[in-house]
């Protein structure tokens, strides 16, 4: 099952929607340019695109389970795909929907699995009566948009990563070692895509095709360095994060050492005493003072006496300083 949807650009910055029996018959006026958009279940056949004119590398490019950002160039046209974070009501941004394209000089067919909101939008000017004016602006108008609604995720991530570096400032690490992991996890996954996407449309700015125009290639260099920027701080953003795991890291290793060594500090007091009153306490003859009633006394005083001696052993040494 898909949803086709289809607009014919005049060449001007003028759209309308035609149907989707005149964009499959290709009746397109001269200059014209031919946009359709298609939502189409995962594992459903190609075979509608054969009435647009696709071959059967078009299709399997297009209708592809997996798909990853890219440009090739076929037949004086290009296929692409882009990706975009997932901003549907409940779903992970990082979870990027997958934009398929195939354009030529008057025609480009856009298809995803599910909504692409850059695409959305872009229709509903189009459908308002303005529109690119070339295929070539239609891809330039899409990856910038895709663009622009990566970057407030990635400014989410950015403070979320702020919030962190202060906190472990103040020491607060156990509370947030689970945040910190799914930060990393978004940044990882939304920079797998990122720097393909940038060398795709890359690789469409500078081919010498001769429907892409100058200001549609001043478009894809902007959109491009955008992406750019964007797998930029993704990168900053893993290796902020990397840093905070790393003192998070070193202040629980700090905190474990204090406490064993307050646990040795304990262990070496106790232990000369224990084995003092593990002798006194021996069943068998002859152990001093057992007939006096002021032996008890005179024992626990000695332990407490050797127990100050030990402790400031201890701190002459230095183990009792913090770690």
């Amino acid at each position: 099952m898909h949803e086709m949807t289809a607009i014919l650009l005049d060449g001007q910055g003028g759209a309308r929607a035609i149907s989707t029996d005149a964009a499959e018959d290709r009746k397109i006026e001269g200059g014209a340019i031919l946009w359709v958009h298609v939502r189409q279940s995962p594992g459903e056949d190609g075979a509608w695109l054969h009435a647009l004119g696709a071959d059967n590398i078009v299709v399997g490019a297009l209708t592809a389970e997996e798909t990853r950002p890219r440009c090739t160039l076929y037949q004086g046209g290009v296929l692409m795909n882009l990706r975009g974070v997932n901003l549907e009501p409940g779903a992970d941004p990082e979870d990027m929907v997958s934009l398929r394209i195939w354009a030529g000089p008057a025609r480009i067919v856009t298809l995803s699995h599910r909504p692409v909101q850059a695409a959305l939008d872009l229709i509903a000017h189009c459908e308002d009566g303005t529109g690119p004016a070339s295929s070539s602006e239609v891809i330039a108008q899409l990856a910038l948009r895709l663009a622009d609604r990566a970057e407030p995720v990635v400014a989410d991530l950015n403070e979320r990563i702020d919030d962190l570096e202060d906190a472990v400032e103040v020491g607060a690490f156990a509370p947030r070692r689970r945040e910190l992991a799914e930060i990393r996890r978004v940044s990882i996954q939304l920079r797998r895509y990122m720097f393909p996407q940038r060398d795709a449309l890359s690789t469409l700015e500078i081919e010498p095709l001769p429907w892409v125009g100058a200001a549609q290639r001043s478009a894809l260099r902007e959109a491009t360095e955008r992406v750019t920027r964007l797998a930029e701080e993704l990168d900053a953003i893993r290796d902020r994060a990397q840093v905070v795991h790393d003192h998070i890291m070193d202040g629980r290793a700090e905190t474990m050492n204090r406490q064993m060594m307050l646990l040795s500090v304990v262990t070496a007091v106790f232990l000369p005493l224990s084995l003092i009153t593990g002798l006194l306490g021996i069943n068998v003859g002859g152990v001093p003072g057992a007939a006096s009633p002021y032996a008890f006394w005179v024992v626990c005083l000695l332990l407490i006496g050797l127990g100050a001696v030990l402790l400031a052993v201890f701190s002459r040494l230095g183990w009792l300083r913090p770690c």
